[in-house]
């Protein structure tokens, strides 16, 4: 979330030194979303997720990430220390700080990165709906592209799960306002320099 509020406010700023409004340009990150019945369950269903990942696939991802050759790694021991290099300090550091919150082996991290190593809301409705809820408040985003780990069951677990539980929080509609996109983001048609209308 702090990653994303430094880029919410970078965008957004740079909306205002130029003259326009801030609210007129919508930041939608993607969000990998995994529902449970409990956080476990959701946890377990990511797992398996990531175990699907080839591993070549998966450490060529996490080379290119840490900016070090990690085939040479225990795919079963932690990440080792990790030198620097010229690949993305902020990047880099995320990954060995998961690897050790998580206590994920190189394998796992592997993994994790070869699948999906973005914005990610794993657990139940209501932990996903808290996690969003933080994002939107807290001026993380504007909203989020959700991405789905399966269709299309995956696509009917978050709308018949947690779809309810924003709405009942009041941070997702119940019905669209207009009729085109533009409109239900609540973005002003932009003028026309050729024509009126």
């Amino acid at each position: 979330l702090a990653d994303g509020q430094k880029l919410y406010a970078d965008i957004k700023g740079r909306m205002e030194r130029i003259g326009r409004d801030p609210e007129h340009l919508k930041i939608l990150p993607g969000a990998f979303v995994v529902v449970g019945d409990s956080v476990e369950e959701a946890k377990e269903k990511r797992a398996l997720l990531d175990s699907r990942v080839h591993y070549d696939s998966a450490i060529a991802s996490l080379s290119v990430i840490l900016g070090t050759d990690a085939s040479g790694f225990d795919p079963d021991g932690q990440l080792p220390p990790i030198p620097e290099t010229n690949a993305s300090k902020s990047g880099r550091q995320r990954l060995v700080d998961v690897a050790a919150r998580d206590k994920l082996t190189v394998r796992q991290l592997a993994q994790r990165v070869g699948g999906y190593g973005g914005l990610a809301f794993v657990g139940t409705p209501q932990t996903i709906a808290d996690q969003m809820e933080e994002w939107l408040t807290g001026r993380g985003s504007d909203g989020f592209n959700i991405m789905f780990p399966y269709l299309p069951q995956g696509l009917f677990e978050f709308v018949d799960k947690v779809v309810p539980e924003l709405q009942k929080r009041g941070i997702f509609r119940t019905e669209y306002e207009g009729r085109t996109l533009r409109e239900n983001l609540g973005l002003p048609r932009p003028k026309n320099q050729f024509f009126e209308g």
